[in-house]
């Protein structure tokens, strides 16, 4: 009923308008599927190291493959442990932001040490050199590198120098009683 009352100026603005829209969705597909062909023919022909960018078929008959190898269930996982992490991370931050907020006086005594939080990189927080956290058995200092948080280890202090490789440039070693000369 109511494309009676559209005028024909509008009818021909509006079919203007949807077959735009419909050039510039074919026109993506083309160039996707011209980018695919062309990077299947280019990786047979070798021009390109498939072992490096794969390939569209090999690509294509992992993901058939994906229950046969176990790829759905790690792939579950790490969906999991992110979902986890993040919703861990957003009620905590809430829970924080609001006590910030609730007391003045905690805001104006963690500003500084926020700041500093903000500004170091991200990686840099993270538990474990190597690790991420699950190593029991292993120092988790590696080459000089020391945890931002050793939750493995955190009451006893020894953990931090007995495994370091400590040197003198003429090849003694720092902790030994031993003292040198050229220092």
């Amino acid at each position: 009923m109511r494309e009676k009352n559209i005028s024909e100026d509008r009818k021909k603005y509006l079919r203007k308008i949807r077959k735009g829209k419909i050039s510039v969705a074919v026109t993506q597909i083309l160039i996707l599927v011209i980018f695919i062909i062309g990077w299947e023919i280019l990786a047979n022909q070798g021009v390109i190291d498939s072992f490096i960018t794969s390939q569209p078929s090999r690509i294509l008959s992992t993901f058939l493959n994906l229950s046969s190898n176990g790829l759905l269930k790690h792939l579950g996982v790490t969906l999991l442990e992110t979902l986890i992490g993040f919703v861990s991370g957003v009620v905590l931050g809430v829970a924080i932001a609001i006590c910030l907020w609730w007391s003045p006086f905690l805001s104006k005594v963690s500003e500084p040490y926020l700041v500093v939080l903000n500004s170091l990189p991200k990686v840099a927080l993270r538990t474990s050199y190597n690790y991420m956290g699950r190593s029991w058995n292993w120092c988790n200092n590696y080459n000089g590198v020391s945890n931002f948080i050793n939750s493995n280890r955190i009451r006893n202090i020894k953990w931090f120098y007995k495994y370091r490789q400590r040197t003198y440039k003429n090849g003694t070693n720092i902790w030994s009683k031993q003292t040198s000369n050229s220092n």
